[in-house]
């Protein structure tokens, strides 16, 4: 994930952060802590192209997203605790793809690496995700859903 994980909404909105490729080796899939604060199910909503993203991001190092009619996972490495500045490195390698276009009409490529920057809102509830570590290229909020 360029900037976060690498499906729909990177190809649409993140396409910034997208266009940066990676050896598909670069990512060690990494199991977080059930209490960490990504751990969880999220939605960016994407009103320009009236769609939104549904990522579900697991303690055990991978990520289930669904964009329009894609669904994907991915495996992910994501930092225990922010950066200095506040932020968390997440990388991600695109597993798996249903081979449907996403919001954007976009189809993700296997093998797809992205690296993005996430800031989470102290509320725990939101978060924005950023190509780099300040807030000038961020997409969101991406916004906490209950769990099921």
């Amino acid at each position: 994930m360029r900037a976060i994980r690498c499906t729909g909404l990177f190809t649409a909105v993140f396409s910034i952060a997208l266009s940066l490729p990676a050896v598909a080796d670069d990512v060690t899939r990494t199991p977080l802590p059930k209490d960490h604060p990504l751990v969880g199910t999220w939605r960016i909503d994407v009103p320009r192209l009236q769609c939104y993203e549904i990522y579900e991001i697991r303690p055990d190092g991978t990520t289930h997203v669904s964009s329009a009619k894609e669904r994907s996972e991915s495996e992910f490495q994501i930092s225990a605790e922010p950066s200095s500045k506040g932020f968390y490195q997440w990388v991600d390698k695109i597993v798996k793809d249903n081979g449907e276009p996403d919001c954007s009409g976009s189809i993700m490529e296997l093998g797809h690496v992205a690296t993005n920057f996430i800031i989470v809102h102290p509320s725990g509830d939101k978060f924005l995700m950023c190509e780099e570590e300040n807030l000038k290229s961020c997409l969101g909020p991406f916004v906490r859903l209950p769990d099921l």
